[in-house]
């Protein structure tokens, strides 16, 4: 019989409804477990359990047993009548042995202090104004430490304390720890035991998953639940005994609280901000100047500066589309608005901000929107605003991040921060920004003799001031072309024209005969082609006739190279006969053998050299004032790229089987991470294209100035450089490898090459023997720009077939990866 009993209340269970979405959420903050932790308990996705909460989807049959098995404990420990709606924190003792900092290795534990933003300093565990986080028997930030410290976190007063491991830079540090006055004489809170925890074994987390979730609140309470009477025109509210924390009182981290927080709004018009390291703080403002106020005086956000003579970073606040509603914004903007980018002037929120003496850049207020005061005693006052529900992340760099739950992108916006910068726009706009930040154009002078400092200009910048280009480098429209005729077409002899590889050929006899074409991809190639360049600075081109070609020299060159002749090459410092026809010319973009003078870049022309020929320019445009200015932002994100790989499980210097491995797939354990490394590339890509932006805007004339030639980043030179470079890269390991197994490319797009194989791998087509080591100089399997990965495989019938029906000039390469030909491809 008691067979059946149970059975009866099986079949009761599983009928047995949930809490609502809501208070799932509820619970598992209250617990302090974070998405992972449920998500691998119960054997499911992450995006599983996020739909669970959000009410996309119901759980179903075996999971849903469990799952309910789970509510009913969370909520005999948490009911609802006797919650703390104040803040939802997790019991003191829910702590987190690796944070946000774990996937890379240091381990140190955070639980929302600036370490989830910048990776290095203390942590702190303090919500606005100095309101604690409740439910940690460790300090964050340090492994070990009594509850005692933690509990005295929230008072405002820094001491130091045990010495933390090394930083990310490998030099040690001390650990800060905020102390109340009376925390001495404070006995240490009783920690609060979990039911039930499981073991770390059982439930390992997810290589860059954030901490369990704290939560910081406007108005904090005491641990019985009752609230204390705020602080009048303040998130925050004071303890008996204990001053209310200023922002610049005396040890008080600016940022403890992160880059970013993502604004959410609810049913019932409470907003919610999500920070990194699963930071949740309730937002007090009622409308947008008052949110804006409350960043800047209570939120401590932001970042510390890249370079010491460089700039901290503006808190950003990402809008949810219901949180725009909450504070009179459309949650989408109108076609027309679209098609301007900002909303239309005497809206009632700009009105708002007018009266609050808030002002807005030229920009006006789009999807990404900056809202500023003047600087007040060398003090910036400046919020960035992100709407993703307005465009503000584009899908093709973002991939779906603004569909995300508010938690999960501020994850994915606070890991890009950490490790690039805090978005300033596009990822574009952000790449070229991270440029400035990492090499700033000024610097503090020595004192001079009254003691005062000035401002200077920094060795190795760019600058304060726009540099003027040559005409040769200067886009259709600019204003230095003003005297050409209105419909003159510029050609090579008047024109630089480097640009990424575009070429592709019929394949051959033999070539035909193998089943499969592979193609291979180099990893961040403008990256690494911008790693030693040496580029121009902050002095103008000058203009020389008869020149003699320095390879060290940067500038643009006229110089004749057709007689460059590839199947006759100095390779490896040895002469090779190669089928020259079955290589693309190093010198075009099209591939095609260049008829006569053309200007090149200084890369292209000592290319050439290299190759064992001599060249005489014509005339130059060369700049004296050189550097590597892109060192820093190329090690930037090269860390960001390879460190977001390690935590998708490609780590360095594999050997290729495993590197083929562990690539297969690897976006799939983190879709997150996954948009992260997305972003990555796009701001390289992005950083080095928006060198020579052009002119936008339907009000624009060919001849007029436009606004981006004001900026000492506007710089065509650099961004020819690199590219010629990158191609330069290209072709110099598709000529090792053809020199030393005779195979060449069928197809190359920018960085992407395709090879005909006997096989689908790409072992199949690069030759390793059994150390572990290939062609030199040629491509190499691994994570690390510069070396390239498994693009996609396709058969040579799938070849055939699409050139028969969209034409013989097709470039497989771009369609290798998908096999999918949309449209007719015309070269373009």
């Amino acid at each position: 019989m008691s067979e059946l009993f149970d059975a009866i209340d099986a079949l009761v269970a599983s009928r047995a409804p949930l809490p609502s979405p809501a208070e799932r959420r509820r619970l598992r903050h209250a617990h302090g477990l974070t998405l992972d932790e449920v998500a691998t308990a119960l054997r499911v996705r992450r995006a599983t359990v996020s739909g669970w909460e959000a009410g996309r989807t119901e759980p179903r049959p075996p999971e849903r047993d469990a799952y309910a098995r789970l509510l009913r404990q969370l909520a005999e420990l948490y009911p609802a009548d006797a919650a703390d709606t104040g803040g939802l924190a997790g019991p003191a003792g829910a702590t987190d042995a690796e944070g946000p900092e774990g996937a890379a290795g240091t381990g140190r534990a955070h639980a929302g202090g600036p370490e989830a933003a910048a990776g290095t300093g203390p942590t702190h565990a303090g919500g606005p104004k100095g309101a604690a986080y409740r439910g940690a028997d460790t300090a964050p930030g340090s492994s070990g430490v009594p509850a005692p410290a933690a509990t005295a976190v929230a008072a405002g007063r820094r001491t130091a304390s045990t010495p933390r491991p090394a930083d990310g830079h490998g030099a040690a540090a001390e650990s800060d720890t905020v102390v109340s006055p009376d925390s001495a004489a404070a006995p240490a809170p009783a920690p609060v035991p979990r039911t039930a925890p499981a073991p770390e074994s059982a439930a390992p987390r997810r290589p860059g998953a954030p901490a369990p979730a704290s939560r910081a609140t406007g108005v904090p309470r005491p641990a019985g639940g009752a609230p204390r009477s705020p602080v009048p025109g303040s998130g925050a509210a004071t303890r008996p005994g204990v001053k209310r924390e200023a922002r610049s009182a005396p040890g008080a981290d600016p940022y403890a609280h992160g880059p970013l927080l993502v604004i959410d709004a609810g049913e019932d018009r409470k907003v919610t901000g999500y920070g990194v390291g699963g930071l949740v703080v309730d937002v007090p403002a009622k409308s947008l100047p008052s949110l804006v106020e409350w960043t800047l005086a209570e939120a401590r956000l932001g970042a510390a500066r890249l370079h010491g003579s460089g700039k901290d970073a503006d808190p950003l606040l990402v809008l949810t589309g219901a949180a725009c509603r909450r504070y009179g914004l459309p949650a989408t903007l109108s076609q027309e608005e679209r098609l301007a980018g900002r909303l239309p002037d005497g809206h009632k929120v700009l009105g708002q901000l007018d009266r609050a003496d808030w002002r807005l850049t030229k920009r006006g207020f789009g999807p990404w929107a900056r809202i500023y005061r003047p600087a007040q005693g060398g003090r910036r006052q400046c919020v960035q605003l992100c709407l993703p529900s307005w465009g503000a992340l584009d899908p093709r760099s973002w991939r779906h991040a603004a569909e995300l739950e508010p938690a999960e992108l501020a994850r994915v916006l606070g890991t890009y921060a950490r490790r690039v910068m805090t978005p300033r726009g596009s990822t574009a706009v952000t790449g070229l920004e991270l440029m400035t930040a990492l090499n700033p154009p000024t610097r503090a002078s020595e004192p001079d003799a009254d003691g005062r400092r000035h401002k200077e200009h920094r060795p190795g910048s760019l600058g304060e001031d726009p540099v003027g280009c040559a005409p040769c480098e200067a886009p259709d429209g600019h204003p230095l072309l003003a005297g050409l005729p209105r419909f003159h077409q510029r050609g090579p002899d008047e024109m630089l024209f480097e640009e990424a590889y575009d070429w592709a050929r019929e394949l051959t006899d033999d070539e035909c005969m193998r089943r499969h074409l592979v193609g291979i991809d180099v990893n961040l190639a403008f990256g690494a082609a911008a790693n030693g360049a040496v580029v121009g600075l902050a002095a103008p081109p000058v203009h020389v006739t008869d020149p003699e070609f320095d390879p060290a020299l940067p500038g643009s060159w006229l110089v004749d190279l057709s007689h460059v002749d590839l199947s006759h090459v100095l390779v490896a410092r040895q002469w090779r006969r190669l089928a020259g026809e079955l290589l693309p010319s190093p010198f075009t973009p099209s591939g095609e053998r260049p008829a006569g003078p053309a200007w090149y870049a200084t890369p292209t022309v000592a290319y050439a050299v290299e190759l064992g020929y001599e060249v005489a320019p014509l005339e130059a445009w060369v700049r004296h004032d050189k550097g590597r200015f892109l060192d820093p932002w190329y090690k930037r994100l090269r860390d960001a790229y390879v460190g977001t790989m390690a935590d998708l499980g490609v780590a360095e210097k594999l050997p290729p089987e495993r590197f083929l491995s562990a690539m297969d797939g690897c976006k799939e354990r983190d879709p997150e991470l996954a948009i992260v490394l997305d972003a990555v590339k796009s701001t390289v890509k992005g950083g080095i294209g928006k060198l020579r932006e052009r002119a936008r805007g339907g009000g624009w004339k060919p001849g007029q100035a436009w606004p981006a030639l004001a900026r000492p980043t506007w710089r065509p030179d650099i961004r020819a450089a690199v590219i010629s470079r990158a191609r330069v890269n290209m072709h110099r390991k598709m000529l090792a490898l053809a020199a030393a197994t005779g195979r060449y490319p069928v197809a190359v797009l920018s960085d992407c090459a395709v090879y005909a194989a006997d096989g689908p791998s790409p072992l199949d087509v690069l030759p390793y023997d059994a150390d572990g080591k290939t062609v030199p100089g040629g491509f190499r399997l691994g994570v690390s720009p510069g070396m390239v990965k498994h693009e996609g495989t396709r058969t040579t019938l799938w070849a055939e077939e699409v050139r028969e029906k969209y034409g013989t000039n097709l470039n497989l390469a771009r369609y290798i990866k998908t096999g999918e030909v949309t449209a007719h491809d015309d070269g373009e």
